[in-house]
């Protein structure tokens, strides 16, 4: 098996096409954005008699403590998953760059079979997800009607309500709609106690998947006031609810629940078969952080995916205090 960077993006984004399981994550618009924060990036391609058989999209992410390669929600692979990885290995090893590890956040589904494939190729599991390994999909088949009644009573209530309190939800795909999500965003990052993405990081993804009408900036409106507001990509048949912020300023005014459906309904509009409520809390963790959210999530309707766990190929020792500090931060942050 051959690897040779990829350089077309129509290749690489028709080759995705082939995959039900994936993420917008591995796009060559997430490379396009990480290249924009300055990270170096590989379109790396797997051919087997000229056919391309996987892609793997690799982030050279630049860390102070140890820098490293990130494949996010990849490698993407149609047959040999395991000769695959084995490739990319051999590939990262004579690149000569200065990386302590390899991180793969694979969108494989969680299963002793793939498991085992990383097991023997010398892989450990990360003392830390860097992406959700736990989503919840909901299937968009159905008429909206018929999703409604799907949804837990009190989710289709709060709906209703946020409709009959006037609450209006505006769609706008403009960087001045960027910098309003971003003031709620700062505000829910202090309640919620963690360190939100800077302005500049969100105005360029946004841009990086705007400019193939790829993104969108919903906002609640309520009273004159923007109650809640998300960003929302739009890519290859999935709308991904990837960033959220709300205000708890009218705690009776379900807003985030009235911006989520019409999320869905504009990804009905555009033909998508699924929305992606993105990260939720593993199962059978009470104390997790993020149960109030998924409560929120799960009320519409849908299915819970696993994912493989995060895993780790170490190149050289310095993996190790990088390991340990992720370790306990993991622990602290209750995941």
């Amino acid at each position: 098996m051959q690897v040779k960077e990829i350089n077309d993006k129509t290749q690489w984004e028709a080759f995705l096409e082939n995959f039900q399981e994936k993420s917008f994550l591995h796009s060559w618009n997430w490379g396009e954005f990480q290249k924009s924060l300055g990270e170096k990036v590989f379109y790396l391609g797997f051919f087997d008699n000229q056919e391309l058989k996987a892609v793997a999209l690799i982030i050279k992410v630049a860390a102070k403590r140890a820098s490293f390669f990130l494949c996010p929600h990849g490698p993407l692979v149609l047959s040999d998953k395991k000769e695959v990885l084995k490739g990319l290995l051999d590939y990262l090893k004579n690149l000569n760059e200065p990386v302590s590890f390899l991180r793969v956040c694979p969108i494989w589904e969680r299963s002793q079979e793939n498991k085992k494939i990383f097991q023997e190729l010398g892989f450990k599991q990360a003392p830390i997800h860097v992406h959700p390994e736990n989503n919840w999909l909901l299937e968009l088949s159905k008429s909206e009607d018929e999703l409604l009644m799907d949804m837990r009573k009190n989710t289709r209530y709060l709906i209703r309500k946020a409709e009959k309190l006037g609450v209006e939800v505006l769609k706008r795909e403009d960087l001045g709609a960027v910098e309003i999500f971003n003031e709620l965003y700062r505000k829910t990052s202090k309640r919620q106690d963690f360190v939100p993405f800077s302005l500049d990081y969100l105005k360029k993804e946004f841009l990086a998947f705007n400019k193939d009408q790829e993104a969108v900036v919903f906002l609640a409106k309520y009273q004159n006031e923007i109650l809640a507001a998300a960003i929302i990509i739009y890519w290859q048949g999935r709308g991904y609810y990837h960033q959220g912020a709300s205000l708890r300023k009218y705690d009776k005014v379900p807003a985030s629940y009235l911006l989520q459906w019409e999320a869905i309904k504009e990804a009905k509009r555009r033909g998508c078969k699924f929305y992606s409520f993105w990260g939720i809390a593993p199962k059978n963790k009470p104390k997790h952080p993020w149960q109030g959210i998924t409560l929120f999530k799960t009320g519409f309707s849908g299915q819970r995916k696993e994912y493989l766990k995060t895993q780790d190929y170490i190149f050289n020792s310095r993996y190790w205090f990088d390991y340990l500090i992720e370790k306990l931060r993991s622990k602290k942050r209750g995941f």
